[in-house]
């Protein structure tokens, strides 16, 4: 390791430790005073501002999910100091052909430089059952850092702000200021909440 990496490292897990209760409360956004039903309320909820949020900034959004086999949403909180960073989230994945909502969690790691505090909103919209199955059962992990291109175009109607992230998956990213101006992955991995389900 390069000498003058040492001290940024250490000033990093140094950060760690001092706002080890920063970070234990977006890891928890709902508080672990509150029930396993209440913090389903509180992730029903939030979906339903997230559709909102995006409808508002996008509008042909709404018909490109209510023609889907289903969607997500996600809430993310995310921190970065100097080399290191990372984030976690909470979503749901909400099925067509079930009324059962999926519990979902997210984590993401970041690496560069930089320093900074970061909300983002995820949407997924899942063009057939099968992919969105894939995605519950067996997880989904954006490989690294991602930035897709391809535009979603069907029936010769662009919706421009949905990317396609996989087959059969669109994705739309949504900050306090609007829509992203492009998706990236930054290593994260999505899957199902073992205490919520």
């Amino acid at each position: 390791m390069r000498p003058f990496i040492r001290p940024f490292i250490a000033l990093f897990v140094l950060t760690l430790c001092v706002n080890q209760p920063v970070f234990a409360q977006f890891a928890n956004p709902f508080g672990a005073s509150k029930t396993v039903a209440q913090q389903r309320e509180e992730v029903l909820k939030k979906n339903q501002q997230i559709l909102k949020h995006l409808y508002a900034v996008e509008p042909k959004a709404k018909d490109l999910i209510e023609k889907a086999a289903g969607y997500a949403t996600f809430s993310n909180f995310g921190m970065k100091i100097l080399i290191a960073g990372g984030g976690t989230g909470t979503g749901v994945v909400m099925n067509k052909f079930s009324s059962k909502p999926i519990y979902m969690n997210m984590a993401e790691v970041q690496a560069g430089l930089g320093i900074g505090i970061k909300s983002t909103q995820t949407i997924f919209v899942f063009q057939n059952e099968a992919v969105l199955n894939n995605f519950v059962n067996s997880g989904w992990t954006f490989g690294g850092q991602m930035t897709a291109a391809a535009k979603y175009e069907k029936n010769g109607d662009a919706y421009q702000d949905a990317t396609i992230v996989a087959d059969g998956i669109l994705m739309y990213q949504l900050t306090d200021s609007g829509l992203a101006a492009e998706v990236t992955g930054k290593g994260t991995k999505y899957y199902k909440d073992s205490t919520l389900n």
